[in-house]
């Protein structure tokens, strides 16, 4: 598998080291070409742990922090799950602009707020929202994030917010 390491320049040995040692892989980076080769070795214990490596530098690659990919690495019920916001509503210029600082909220309390209650983390990288975590806290995220796209008071989303995740702790 070969990623394109276009938004990310980073040391090769501190971000790949987890998946040497843990998951026993082969991984090369090719600079010249931008991209980070993974290969499975022939001591490898299971060839299925590749596509969590996939997942891993994929994260990385989409902004998330390490502690987020080993989470990744570790744990198999976390998903990465991605849209744009054209795809809840069509804002050009300005509106889109507001959407996006409506979305992180003054220094970025709407969007931790949404983080914390829903054991989630979104990365808000330009019009592109990435959230990863559990099926279903994803989803519940992701209602909130288009709640406030769509031009929800962040007031109002919080309070759903705690009225979801009360629902969703007596469930578990």
């Amino acid at each position: 598998m070969t990623y394109e390491l276009i938004p990310c320049t980073f040391e090769f040995n501190y971000h790949y080291l987890p998946i040497f040692h843990a998951i026993t892989k082969y991984v090369h980076s090719a600079s010249q070409f931008s991209r980070v080769e993974l290969k499975t070795r022939p001591d490898t214990p299971d060839i299925g742990n590749l596509q969590n490596c996939a997942d891993f530098v994929h994260a990385l690659i989409l902004g998330f922090d390490i502690a987020d990919g080993l989470a990744l690495l570790r744990l198999d019920d976390l998903y990465v799950d991605s849209f744009e916001i054209k795809d809840v509503k069509t804002l050009r210029g300005e509106q889109l602009s507001r959407a996006i600082g409506r979305l992180s909220g003054k220094g970025g309390k709407t969007k931790f707020a949404i983080e914390i209650s829903t054991r989630t983390r979104i990365v808000i990288a330009d019009t592109k929202i990435h959230i990863l975590g559990s099926f279903v806290n994803i989803k519940v995220a992701r209602d909130s994030l288009c709640n406030i796209i769509l031009g929800s008071p962040a007031g109002k989303v919080y309070s759903k917010l705690r009225s979801v995740t009360a629902r969703l702790a007596e469930k578990y």
